[in-house]
């Protein structure tokens, strides 16, 4: 995880050394937005028997240019956000004998939780313009978080959220855009307290997006 955490900031570089507008103020967003987000551990590329984790996720979005790279437009995404999380241990024995009060653990953790995760995200994003309305947009973004509540799998406070995303943006009327997108999300704190086997998730996303005059 911490090579995962060195190597996003090390693109940061990359891609910020491909901008063509320096003489451009970074500071000043050229784009406003807002995406919903719903996501599980349970699907087709990865299904954990021993947990369920459902995430209803809502993102302000500011855009800013970082310039253009050949023919892919690259921009910074800051994303302030809200997720309303449900979880359950499905399997008691994950908790395992060696565990400090491993018997209450199993009680407390295989009742269904409702949770809270507030954070701040940067996205770095790249899209392609595929006709005059339509462009395909990826997105890689890490963050910072805090979770209101423990589980088996993860302590409560502080945490990383980590997230891919690939979609497909549509120019619907005059400066206002339509994103429609799937998303594979991490959230685990690099072992800075335990436990921390975090969570997994794949889901989809829909999002609106206004370009300022």
């Amino acid at each position: 995880m911490k090579n995962k955490f060195l190597s996003f900031f090390s693109l940061f570089i990359v891609m910020t050394s491909f901008s063509q507008e320096r003489n451009k103020s970074i500071l000043k967003p050229y784009k406003l937005g807002f995406l919903y987000n719903f996501s599980s551990n349970e699907n087709f590329i990865f299904d954990d028997v021993d947990y369920t984790y459902i995430t209803n996720t809502y993102k302000a979005q500011v855009f800013y240019k970082l310039g253009k790279w050949k023919n892919i437009n690259l921009e910074l995404i800051v994303q302030p956000q809200v997720q309303f999380l449900k979880h359950q241990l499905i399997n008691e024995q994950f908790i395992t004998p060696d565990q400090e009060n491993y018997l209450e653990k199993r009680t407390e953790f295989t009742k269904a939780k409702m949770m809270n995760l507030y954070g701040l995200e940067f996205g770095f994003g790249a899209k392609k313009e595929i006709t005059e309305k339509l462009n395909l947009q990826g997105t890689i973004s890490l963050g910072l978080s805090f979770i209101d509540t423990r589980t088996e799998r993860l302590t409560k406070g502080f945490t990383f959220i980590e997230n891919f995303s690939l979609g497909f943006s549509y120019k619907i009327v005059k400066n206002s855009y339509l994103y429609i997108g799937t998303n594979f999300g991490h959230v685990s704190n690099l072992n800075f307290q335990k436990p921390n086997d975090g969570y997994n998730v794949l889901g989809i996303e829909i999002g609106y997006s206004y370009v300022l005059e």
